[in-house]
């Protein structure tokens, strides 16, 4: 018994790190994301339930180079600032499962059919899995604040980043984070190594085989190749080999418990179906098509590459301490200031940060706290109560005595 849960230990340190360096590149890329596009860019273009929403969402992830968990940081701030779960769901399918560094990698090691055939994959899987949403799962179309947002200087956005990325979504996806992982590391000790060979003379089992391997399991879309390739070596089929490449990097245990705790079980299911359905009739179709011209080894190669040891390690102990923090550092419930305020027309982050630029310029302001939420700006110091108000006339909104 101690040694399994070693092994589970020790199998889920190994998830972790494999995963760091993708998950805090996800993070900074949903800091820029949150800071420069901001609410209204992605209420406008990915909210609601118009289809345009899951195409504009499917093709923004297709080149985006971020892995399979590196995408739910992304994703759970697309969701935040009012992105609709389908265009959410489009965009966690064709973000992990192909991607700019991820194309030219399948290129270099597997051949131009399956370089070709796996984005269009990645696409259709993104179209199918938010439409499905989108008919069986609809929401409220969102709608966008009229109010006209001032430019903040450069060095607060850099600031906003790395408040966002690493801070609040840290705190945000750590839980399921850290669950997911656990339960990655369990499966990986429970899944025997000789389960694969079993049935490798049925080739009906090829695709089954890959969906048992490739649905709770981690792997991003680059790690997959080399070992997608390895499967054909000992005798898988290229389309059960492209049924992984799909659904590897579209599902593991960390994005499916991301997606039921933050999306819904209904969200859940319909995501989970439509991958399975789609991998298996593009492994099918791919089969045909590889037939069809002749069924040429030559059309597929072979190698294997990973990010340096070094770089997984350090990632893993940054990744683990941020978490950590976001777990530990106490929640501070506004602190009563000096000055209340209730803004009724601040309605996003990017009002939030508009707001509190303005305020921190002011000579004499020793604190500023903003609760979004109930739209209440604090501020403390040696001022007078309407240089406060003044300040926030000028930042474009309307502040309202409590």
């Amino acid at each position: 018994m101690i040694e399994i849960i070693i092994n589970i230990i020790n199998e889920s340190a190994n998830l972790w790190i494999a995963m760091a360096p993708y998950l805090l590149l996800g993070m900074f890329f949903a800091g820029i994301l949150h800071t420069f596009l901001g609410q209204d860019f992605i209420v406008r273009h990915l909210g609601g339930g118009a289809l345009s929403s899951i195409l504009k969402a499917t093709l923004f992830g297709i080149p985006l180079p971020i892995c399979s968990c590196g995408v739910i940081p992304v994703a759970a701030s697309l969701k935040k600032e009012g992105a609709s779960k389908s265009a959410t769901l489009s965009f966690l399918v064709s973000t992990p499962t192909t991607g700019v560094d991820s194309i030219l990698a399948t290129y270099s090691l597997m051949g131009p059919l399956f370089a070709i055939f796996r984005p269009v994959a990645a696409f259709v899987s993104g179209i199918v899995v938010g439409g499905l949403n989108l008919v069986f799962n609809p929401e409220k179309e969102k709608t966008v604040d009229s109010h006209q947002h001032t430019s903040l200087p450069p060095s607060f956005k850099i600031q906003e980043v790395f408040r966002y990325g690493f801070g609040e979504l840290a705190q945000d996806v750590g839980k399921w984070l850290l669950i997911g992982v656990i339960i990655g590391g369990a499966l990986t000790v429970a899944i025997p190594d000789d389960m694969l060979f079993g049935y490798l003379s049925n080739p009906l089992f090829h695709f089954l085989i890959m969906l048992i391997l490739a649905i709770p399991l981690y792997v991003c879309a680059t790690g997959s190749i080399p070992i997608a390739a390895a499967l054909i070596q000992k005798g898988f089929s290229p389309g059960a080999a492209l049924v992984f490449l799909i659904a590897g990097p579209a599902t593991n245990t960390v994005t499916l418990s991301f997606v039921y705790s933050k999306l819904g079980k209904r969200a859940f299911y319909i995501y989970l179906t439509a991958i399975v359905i789609v991998s298996v009739i593009a492994g099918w179709l791919f089969n045909l098509l590889w037939l069809g011209m002749g069924g040429s080894v030559e059309l597929i190669s072979q190698h294997g590459g990973q990010l340096p040891y070094l770089l997984r390690i350090v990632s893993g102990i940054v990744l683990f301490l941020l978490i950590l923090f976001a777990f530990i550092k106490p929640k501070k419930e506004t602190d009563k200031m000096k000055y209340e305020l209730y803004v009724p027309d601040m309605t996003c982050n990017h009002c939030q940060m508009t707001i509190e630029n303005k305020l921190k310029k002011l000579p004499g302001v020793q604190q500023v706290t903003i609760n979004l939420k109930d739209k209440i700006v604090g501020v403390d110091g040696k001022l007078g109560l309407k240089e406060v108000e003044q300040a926030i006339q000028e930042a474009g909104y309307t502040p309202t005595r409590k």
